[in-house]
Formats: structure tokens, C-alpha cells, sequence
């Protein structure tokens, strides 16, 4: 990782520290949401900008993180074994979800990860018995931390916080290992990453269900911040919604769902209290997100690259002209 990276990273991590103390119990609330889903989509940003797979399936992980802590705690267990239990189930069913990736790709791909969405969201929504149903399941407890409450909004943002860091470092390390340089050769190119010895097979099931793992433990965190869970929250819209996320903020660039789940999710409720803007806050944010398609069809994130690479055409430009013109003289 690039040193200017680390440090926009640790001032970002310092601001996100100070900024909870200025605002009230709702920011507080509105931030650590947030924070829920840059968990989120740093899986999906891994299955999706690192390793190019595509998935519309991701909101099915995050709703099996939620019901799995969910379902626990109230069977009277506690609230750190349904965290590593729903990790394992979303890194079984990443995996099992990966297999169409091994026969199918592109759109083809994207539809068989939302009919997988679909199929778990209509799981949640039927089976009562397991999981509430359209009732959903409320009065979900938060954790305690070494004997101290987390109760609070405000403790448990930091929470949140400390968790997404922890995660966020990890990826960190396995992006520049070689399973993530290997995960970026199945993007580039499976073939010559196939000639090259990647097994193509495993690191196309892994980063399913690595990036599972990431939306399962957002689930978790997001079930305990609400208290109240039911099937809506992870429907095929959220899935999508989750993907835009990702293709706003940049596929492939680390700080991408910082910046993704921010425009999804700060953006619009700070738009919908904007006097005149409160009751079109919707079409303008699909405008304004087809419009950035269109001009930064990388995401936002590759706005510096692409000026970067304007202003290196044009030195490139001037020199061959310069060159044409000093052979022009020559003559």
C-alpha cells in the first residue's frame, strides 16, 4: 500500500475518532450505519473490483450474518459465538455460491447470484418459525466488551469502528500477499493467470466466500445497531444497491467503499433534509449517479488517474511536437 494511502487512512481513522463527540445521538446512529456497510462492501469489493466476479447476491450475506447472531442470542447464547458461527456459514455458502462462477460469467453470472439472494430472502421471509417471518425479530441485544456495556450509541460506534480498522487491515495484508495478487491476475486476464499457475478454481470460490465473510460480520454488527431485523433489509434491491456502491466508489481501489457507502448512504438522508431538495432527493441521486457513470465510469476514486493520465498525453504530445519541430529545423 502506498504511503499516501497509510496516511489518508490514519487521518481518516483519527477523524472518524474525534468527529462522534459533535454530533448527536442520531449522527452517531447515522455513522456507525455507515460504517456497517464499508464493512459490506469491502467483501463485495474483493469478489468484485479485486477478484472480478459478478454478484448481485451480496445482501443475502449480510441478512445470514444478521439472522445467525439473531437466532442465537435468542436461543440464550451469546452474542460473540453467533459472530463466528455466521462467519462460517457465509464462508460455506460463499463458497457453494462461487461454483456457478466456475461455469458462467458476466451477466450470466449476475443473474444466478440474484436468484440466490432471492431464494434466502424468501427463506427469511417464510420460515417463521426460524426467523420471524414478515414479523421479523426484534429486541436483539448489543454485546459487552470485557464486562462493559455497549449499550450506548456512542460506545457502540466505536465499536464498530474498532471492527471495521481490524478488518480493513486485514484485507490490507491479504491484497498485497500473493493470494491478492493472484486474485487480481483472475481479474486481468483468467487465462494467462491460468498459464501462470493460479489456480483458477480455488481463488474463484475464495473470494466469494472471503468477501461473504466481510458482509456476515457487517450483518452481525448491523442486527445488534438496530435491534430489529426482518427480511426487507436484505432484499435484491439492497444487493444492487450495494454493487452501485462499489462501482461509485471505484472497483478495485481500497478506499472505494469508504467513499461508495458514503454517496449510498450518508448522501441521501443528508439530501433529504435539504429544504427543496427533500422531496427530489431520489431522481437527483440517480441522476447524479447515471451522470457519474458516464464520465467516471472507474468510480470516483479514479478521478486522480484519469488526470494523471490527460496530463501525461499532453507531455507526451508536446514532446512529439517538439521533436517534429527540431527535425523540422534540422532539415
Amino acid at each position: 500500500m502506498k504511503k499516501a494511502n497509510l496516511f489518508l487512512i490514519a487521518a481518516s481513522a483519527l477523524f472518524l475518532l474525534v468527529l462522534p463527540q459533535f454530533l448527536k445521538n442520531y449522527g452517531i446512529y447515522l455513522m456507525s450505519y455507515w460504517l456497517v456497510f464499508v464493512l459490506a462492501i469491502m467483501g463485495l469489493n474483493l469478489t468484485v473490483g479485486y477478484a472480478g466476479q459478478k454478484s448481485l447476491g451480496h445482501a443475502a450475506f449480510f441478512g445470514l450474518g444478521a439472522y445467525a447472531v439473531a437466532i442465537l442470542l435468542k436461543a440464550g447464547f451469546s452474542w460473540w459465538l453467533g459472530l463466528p458461527v455466521g462467519m462460517l456459514v457465509c464462508f460455506a455458502t460463499g463458497i457453494v455460491l462461487g461454483f456457478p462462477a466456475l461455469r458462467v460469467q458476466t451477466i450470466y453470472l449476475a443473474f444466478a447470484t440474484l436468484g440466490f439472494n432471492t431464494a434466502i430472502w424468501l427463506v427469511m421471509r417464510n420460515e417463521e418459525w426460524l426467523t420471524g417471518g414478515t414479523y421479523g425479530m426484534n429486541n436483539i441485544p448489543r454485546p459487552s466488551l470485557f464486562g462493559v456495556s455497549l449499550d450506548s450509541n456512542l460506545r457502540y460506534y466505536y465499536f464498530i469502528l474498532a471492527v471495521v480498522l481490524v478488518f480493513a487491515l486485514l484485507l490490507a495484508g491479504l491484497l498485497r500477499s500473493p493470494w491478492g495478487k493472484a486474485f487480481t491476475a483472475l481479474r486481468d486476464n483468467p487465462i494467462r493467470a491460468e498459464s501462470l499457475g493460479v489456480d483458477i478454481r480455488n481463488y474463484t470460490l475464495l473470494s466469494f466466500a472471503i468477501g461473504a465473510v466481510y458482509a456476515g460480520v457487517a450483518g452481525a454488527l448491523f442486527a445488534s445497531l438496530v435491534q430489529y431485523i426482518e427480511p426487507g433489509p436484505f432484499a435484491v434491491g439492497v444487493s444492487i444497491m450495494m454493487y452501485l456502491m462499489v462501482v461509485v466508489g471505484g472497483p478495485g481501489y481500497f478506499l472505494g467503499p469508504v467513499l461508495g457507502a458514503a454517496v449510498g448512504v450518508v448522501l441521501p438522508e443528508w439530501a433529504r433534509d435539504v429544504p427543496g431538495v427533500a422531496d427530489w432527493y431520489l431522481p437527483l441521486f440517480g441522476a447524479m449517479v447515471v451522470l457519474m457513470m458516464i464520465w467516471l465510469p472507474d468510480g470516483l476514486l479514479s478521478l486522480p488517474d484519469r488526470l494523471k493520465a490527460k496530463r501525461d498525453s499532453k507531455l507526451a504530445s508536446a514532446k512529439r511536437a517538439a521533436a517534429v519541430s527540431s527535425m523540422g529545423l534540422q532539415s
